[in-house]
């Protein structure tokens, strides 16, 4: 069973700057340290990533893996194509206007990787997916001015 997560974060920005970074996954390496490599395989019409390959090292398990995309107003939702020790990797950003200059994301997933982890051990590796990449994406942000 995929381990889901679920947290928010408030950033000193408007939604579309928090949209920009969050869909630059060419700059991922650079503000998510789990990550050591992405690579666009596939863009919509709108020159975003449709799929996108990632090389990461989740401390726990060492992955490569390919996501597939979906864009809203202001949402940016993924599922997992294919993964080499991954049976599992879907979630989503979602980002809403606080009305003051703030935008909060909340940010879901679940991972069920393909070895055989104690359910506590899971539940931490994704939590702690979640809480850093959320930490790195606002100071991305709020390091754009």
């Amino acid at each position: 069973m995929a381990d889901a997560v679920k947290d928010s974060i408030i950033v000193r920005s408007e939604p579309d700057r928090v949209y920009d970074v969050i869909s630059d996954f060419a700059t991922y390496p650079e503000w998510q340290d789990d990550t050591d490599t992405t690579e666009i395989l596939e863009t919509d019409e709108q020159g975003r990533g449709r799929r996108v390959r990632f090389a990461v090292d989740a401390k726990i398990v060492r992955a490569t893996f390919v996501l597939s995309y979906t864009y809203e107003d202001r949402a940016m939702r993924w599922t997992l194509i294919e993964g080499d020790q991954l049976r599992r990797n879907d979630g989503s950003y979602e980002l809403a206007d606080r009305g003051d200059g703030t935008t909060e994301v909340v940010y879901s997933l679940q991972v069920e990787p393909t070895v055989m982890l104690p359910g506590m051990l899971k539940r931490r590796m994704v939590k702690r997916i979640v809480e850093e990449a959320l930490r790195g994406m606002k100071a991305r942000v709020e390091s754009l001015g």
